[in-house]
């Protein structure tokens, strides 16, 4: 079986990881800290809103069962990628919006839908996502990973 990675921020890392490991192909989810400066990020850190980092999901998807493609629009449909560091209630660069490409043809297919889905219509608002390179991605604590799932909770607020 073939694996690929993908990285996406949409806000609070829990609802993103849920939504994104319910779909058919993505084999793993981890939630995390990345796009920042701060070597080992923790929590904390991260909600200090001074890192840099984002609150990302890293996902391991089987590509001959889910495209890079699928994944980017589930990723439009479960946040509103027109607020620039803000989802919902949570607010700082920490929960902006976000696709961090592994590769050209990410990249290529992340900035082709970002164009689409921008002049769509389907917001109101201009689409402020950042298309940006992959990073260090520094897994978050242990009590993050599956954190809806551990409570028994099979709905986001995403």
């Amino acid at each position: 079986m073939t694996r690929e990675v993908a990285t996406f921020a949409a806000g609070c890392f829990w609802g993103v990881e849920l939504e994104f490991g319910k779909l058919p192909g993505v084999i793993t989810t981890r939630v995390g800290y990345t796009g920042g400066h701060l070597d080992h990020p923790t929590y904390e850190k991260v909600c200090e809103d001074t890192t840099g980092h984002a609150e990302a999901v890293e996902l391991e998807f089987d590509p001959a069962q889910i495209s890079f493609q699928d994944l980017v629009e589930k990723f439009w449909g479960m946040h509103d990628p027109t607020t620039r560091h803000r989802q919902g209630p949570d607010v700082g660069s920490q929960y902006r919006s976000a696709i961090f490409y592994h590769d050209e043809t990410q990249k290529i297919l992340a900035e082709s839908a970002l164009k689409e889905v921008d002049s769509s219509g389907r917001w109101a608002n201009p689409v402020v996502t950042e298309i940006v390179p992959a990073a260090t991605f520094w897994p978050a604590e242990e009590y993050h990973q599956k954190y809806l799932q551990k409570r028994g909770i099979d709905i986001s607020c995403h």
